[in-house]
């Protein structure tokens, strides 16, 4: 099973592409949505510094029929409202895939993360090459590979620790003489498993990275 997160740029006539381009710092996050006939449900949330006057516009959309605020204050919103726009919903509909909430549009770009066999996986990514549609793969992370991942279980044992431990947090919230002790090992044995795993880690998702961008 793998699990990935993407960045998409979304095409002009989308009413949260329109709107978002409109307030280009706030957050757009769509919560949930259900297709109704020819119209979509949808639970949405707004980050801003003027969340009201973003709700507005979503209301005064005319691919938005109906919205109901039901929450807001100085930096968020939550509103309910129906839309005629099943872009969204027809797209991942088509390759067999059901959307994970939240969806989060800013200054007309969508990130979203998809979780997919290997098989629908390589299928989403010929459907995104086929729409046209500008768009980046973040991150992938394979959850279930059979043969353990790139890591070797001592190397995901360490960097599990190191990382819980706050290792990578920048500024460093500790040393690795200190994930040595919680481990009992020496130091310089967390040093070497610590960097050949981080290596692992990265060639992988380099080349998934890779991967895509020549396609």
């Amino acid at each position: 099973m793998i699990r990935a997160r993407f960045r998409l740029w979304l095409p002009d006539g989308l009413w949260v592409a329109e709107v978002s381009r409109s307030f280009p710092d706030a957050s757009l996050r769509l919560l949930t949505g259900v297709p109704v006939d020819d119209r979509t449900l949808e639970l949405g949330e707004t980050r801003a510094d003027d969340p009201r006057a973003v709700a507005e516009a979503i209301r005064a959309h005319p691919d938005v029929h109906s919205l109901e605020l039901l929450h807001c204050d100085e930096e968020r919103s939550l509103s309910k409202y129906e839309t005629s726009d099943q872009a969204l919903f027809e797209f991942l509909g088509g390759s067999s895939l059901i959307p994970e909430f939240p969806l989060v549009v800013e200054d007309g770009t969508m990130s979203f993360a998809i979780t997919a066999s290997r098989a629908d996986f390589e299928a989403f990514g010929d459907r995104l090459d086929a729409s046209g549609l500008r768009y980046e793969l973040q991150s992938v992370v394979h959850r279930d590979d059979p043969s353990g991942g790139p890591l070797t279980d001592r190397q995901r044992e360490c960097l599990t620790v190191a990382w819980r431990m706050g290792y990578f947090a920048v500024p460093r919230d500790c040393s690795l003489a200190e994930v040595a002790d919680a481990l009992d090992v020496d130091t310089s044995t967390v040093s070497e498993t610590v960097r050949r795993g981080t290596e692992r880690v990265l060639e992988q998702f380099f080349s998934e990275r890779r991967r895509f961008s020549n396609r």
